[in-house]
């Protein structure tokens, strides 16, 4: 399992960086800062979600489904989830399956972006 990011400064994003959505959540994913130990950050915010038991279960969503997915996550990425209200009332399965979704896009982004600059 990945490491967590903690600090406040590791969580900003840039245009350049790849992203995948869903109804449920948004995830994007940067460079990795330290390569050798790549992470992955949630946002679950208070503005979204009100109650903390909300803001648990969403976590706890987002955390499964990483595991059930770590081998789609590229080594050299550090990963931001962002998780959407939609989250609380989705089917474990199909919260699965839109994980699985959302990081295909984004390993399918990055190898289209590593054959482009292969061709410059």
């Amino acid at each position: 399992m990945r490491n967590t990011i903690k600090n406040h400064a590791d969580f900003a994003m840039t245009p350049d960086d790849l992203s995948g959505m869903s109804a449920y959540f948004i995830v994007r994913a940067k460079p990795a800062k330290y390569q050798n130990d790549a992470r992955y950050g949630l946002v679950v915010t208070k503005r979204t979600f009100k109650h903390a038991v909300d803001r648990n279960r969403a976590k706890r969503l987002l955390r499964e489904w990483i595991r059930h997915h770590e081998n789609m996550l590229i080594p050299e990425f550090d990963y931001i989830f962002v998780a959407r209200h939609k989250i609380l009332n989705v089917a474990y399965d199909r919260g699965a399956e839109s994980m699985g979704k959302a990081l295909h896009w984004i390993k399918k982004s990055y190898k289209n972006a590593q054959s482009k600059s292969e061709n410059i």
